[in-house]
This record gives C-alpha cells, sequence and structure tokens, in this order.
C-alpha cells in the first residue's frame, strides 16, 4: 500500500462541485474533474490523489471495502447505508433536513407543546427513500410504521393512497408545499461528512490527519 497516494471518492450529481472547490482550496488541483467528460476516474500525480466519481449512495461501500480511502458523503446516506467506516470531519456543504410529512388535509391535533400529536399514526404507512432512518426515528419515539422505499417523487405516495405519511430530506420546503404536504416533525439535519476506510486511517494516518487539518482550517477560514 503507497502511503503517500489518497484515492478520494466524490459524489455526482450537486455536491460535487463544492466537493472540487474545497479540495482545490486546500492544495488539491482538481478543477478539471466533472461529470461532463463522462470519465470517472482522474489520477492527480502532482497532489499525490486519485479521484473517483462515484453514485453518492455508493460512496459509503467504496470506502468500507478499501477501493476509495477517503470519501465525501451526505450525512443522510451515511446513516442509511450504515457502512463500517469512520466519519472524520463535518465538511458543512450540502445542507438538508430529513422531516415526517403529510397531506395538509390530514394532519393530527398539535401538542399543548406546539408539536403535532403522532400517537394516532402508529402502524401507518411511510413512504421513503430512507427506511432504516425512517424506522429508527419512529422506533425511538415508541411507534411502529410500515416502511415503503421509493427512489423519487416522494410527495406522490399520500396523494395516491399508497402510504399515510413520507419521510424525505428537504431544503427549502417549497416542493412540500407545492403538493399540499405539511411538515409535521423534524427528524436530523444532514450536512456533507469526510469519511475514511478503517484499515487506510491506520496505515495512511498522517497523510490523511494533514488533509483533515487543512479542511477543518479551510471550513473555520470560509466559515462553512
Amino acid at each position: 500500500m503507497d502511503k503517500e497516494f489518497l484515492t478520494i471518492a466524490l459524489p455526482k450529481g450537486k455536491l460535487l462541485i463544492d466537493s472540487i472547490q474545497l479540495l482545490s482550496r486546500v492544495g488539491i488541483e482538481c478543477s478539471h474533474v466533472n461529470e461532463d467528460s463522462r470519465k470517472l476516474f482522474f489520477d492527480l500525480p502532482n497532489s499525490k490523489v486519485k479521484i473517483i466519481i462515484c453514485r453518492p449512495t455508493d460512496i459509503p461501500t467504496y470506502v468500507e471495502y478499501g477501493a476509495a480511502d477517503l470519501g465525501f458523503v451526505g450525512k443522510d446516506t451515511l446513516l442509511e447505508e450504515n457502512k463500517d467506516v469512520a466519519e472524520l470531519l463535518d465538511l458543512k456543504f450540502g445542507y438538508c433536513r430529513f422531516v415526517v410529512a403529510m397531506l395538509e388535509a390530514s394532519v393530527p391535533p398539535k401538542l399543548p407543546s406546539g408539536e403535532y400529536d403522532l400517537s394516532g399514526l402508529n402502524h401507518q404507512r411511510v413512504a421513503t427513500k430512507f427506511p432504516r432512518v425512517t424506522e429508527t426515528y419512529f422506533s425511538g419515539i415508541g411507534m411502529q410504521v410500515t416502511p415503503i422505499k421509493l427512489h423519487g417523487n416522494m410527495e406522490l405516495a399520500p396523494c395516491v393512497d399508497l402510504a399515510e405519511m413520507i419521510v424525505d430530506i428537504v431544503s427549502t420546503g417549497k416542493t412540500l408545499k407545492e403538493n399540499h404536504l405539511v411538515e409535521v416533525a423534524p427528524i436530523l439535519e444532514a450536512t456533507t461528512r469526510l469519511i475514511a476506510n478503517r484499515v487506510a486511517y491506520r496505515m495512511k494516518y498522517e497523510r490523511i490527519r494533514d488533509l483533515v487539518e487543512c479542511l477543518r482550517k479551510d471550513l473555520q477560514t470560509y466559515g462553512g
């Protein structure tokens, strides 16, 4: 194992630009890395780095099995995939929230605290891309639900009686509003995280530590 070279997995899609900008600011010149070329592997010998471009949901797997030493991945994906990786740093970008939402015509009554009373929704169906996160949340508040795994357009499910609720990630909440859905409970907030393969973290500790410190200082400087 070459302890000087690092292989870093970056996510396709909206997180890629922020990932590239962050790495470029800490001296890993990768501004030419993009999805447009359809190239998925980039060798950066001057920085002793290799970049691979992956589907966001696959990054924890690439890192867990050592195909990548490090990865940039949303906390939402990290929680759902539940892979055996080390979480090293909150990179502060890609902010979103996990929420429970329902059709505005079906929302439950509110408690004196101002929160919605979800207790009457026990054993109901929840459409989501995140069944593990969903079950963990509802179990934590003493409820059992039936997650229905969908891959997109979660907002449709309550409209066609596929599910009584959805659990999804939102940034502005605009899509919920457009589909007459109301947020009835927040679950957690998520941002992009730096993760590491556990063996690589030991074998390449100094190189990874130095990169983490550079990233940490950059985030402090730019107010990440």
